[in-house]
């Protein structure tokens, strides 16, 4: 029997992707690795769902999502003048991931160009290439905004944008005038923005987040892209959903029936109780990223051969070492020092020469693993 090869799709992600399979920290080490929520979900969400559970809704779901569940993200998202959104708008998928994958596969075909401006999370760059299409990174500026000129050579011609905001890794916002910019440098084209908003709710002082569907230039071609597992602590649950343009929708909710099928019945009775939340849940959860926030700047402020762009959302660092060593080799080296980061290279070629650490961990974690990650890259220990 002849073996049996993956097809060609498949090897050719294998040679391109440099996303790690992430494995649990092993005893004595401090993961600043994962960027997951280390705050237990909500009681009212894992009552709702044992609730739905005892209650026999156990069965398969609308494929698009509970009409109760879209109907309410539906009433949540921005005002869109000259549309009423409704359930038929939204989509609800197994996670953000699969809504990413979704709205890429359904739009992205052999040949077609999408625009990533890098760092990235790097999810985005391995669906392009699962689908066939070609992927044009676009460094970010010194500051890890977007460079808008380099982004205006880009762009003409592109099927797709894709990006996070805020960022996963930098951590950056990218605000109104920023995304109005990008609206401008996309007047008259049919480029499909794919924002991934994932984590909206994690903003720190001094900086202020708009959706892309609320910008006037860019509503009626961004694809937005949500989930609660960073705002609700719910990543094991696996909700999220995506909205735009409606053909996009429909595209999107084919790929994803046919990939998925439904969404987890009673994970969307939580999905529900979620959003009945008082906002002081979501508040308490955001200060204490702050606070960690303000730990990390604290301790790395003033190490020797490290630099740091201050956060801005999300719960992610992105540092950048002098010490010349690829970010895959700093990254192995420091879990032999037992504590665990992202290499800077599997979120795109700038990404080299930094590491990506991630706040979602206890304070005591962090102090452990910050300490670790200093005197490594201290350069004047070399």
């Amino acid at each position: 029997m002849t073996a049996a090869r993956p097809a060609c799709r498949i090897e050719e992600l294998r040679r391109f992707s440099r996303r790690p399979a992430l494995t649990p920290a092993p005893p004595g080490a401090v993961s600043l690795a994962m960027g997951e929520p280390d705050c237990p979900t909500p009681a009212p969400v894992i009552e709702a769902a044992v609730a739905a559970l005892r209650a026999g809704d156990t069965h398969y779901a609308d494929q698009k999502g509970l009409p109760e569940l879209r109907t309410r993200l539906a009433s949540l998202l921005p005002a869109h003048p000259g549309r009423t959104w409704s359930a038929d708008d939204v989509v609800v998928t197994h996670g953000a991931t699969g809504a990413l994958a979704a709205v890429v596969l359904a739009m992205v075909g052999p040949g077609d160009r999408v625009v990533i401006p890098e760092p990235a999370y790097s999810l985005y760059a391995d669906l392009v290439v699962l689908a066939g299409g070609t992927v044009d990174f676009v460094p970010l500026g010194r500051d890890l905004h977007w460079d808008l000129d380099a982004l205006a050579a880009a762009l003409p011609g592109a099927s797709m944008m894709i990006f996070s905001n805020p960022s996963n890794p930098t951590g950056i916002v990218h605000g109104e005038p920023e995304l109005k910019a990008l609206g401008e440098l996309l007047n008259g084209s049919g480029t499909l923005v794919v924002s991934d908003e994932a984590y909206h709710r994690l903003v720190y002082p001094g900086h202020e987040w708009t959706s892309a569907l609320a910008v006037e230039s860019l509503r009626d071609r961004a694809v937005y892209v949500q989930t609660f597992s960073k705002t609700y602590a719910m990543t094991g649950w696996r909700v999220g959903y995506l909205t735009g343009p409606r053909e996009v929708v429909d595209a999107a909710a084919q790929v994803h029936r046919t990939l998925n099928g439904s969404v987890n019945t009673a994970v969307q009775r939580a999905a529900l109780a979620a959003l009945d939340l008082p906002d002081s849940v979501v508040d308490a959860m955001a200060d204490t990223y702050r606070r960690r926030r303000e730990l990390v700047i604290a301790a790395l402020s003033d190490a020797p051969g490290l630099h740091l762009v201050p956060p801005e959302g999300a719960f992610y660092g992105f540092l950048r070492y002098d010490k010349d060593r690829p970010s895959e080799e700093v990254a192995r080296e420091l879990a032999e020092r037992k504590v665990l980061v992202r290499a800077g290279a599997e979120y795109g070629p700038s990404g080299e020469g930094h590491i990506r650490i991630s706040f979602a961990a206890s304070e005591d974690d962090l102090r452990t693993g910050l300490a670790r990650v200093v005197a490594h890259l201290d350069v004047t220990r070399s």
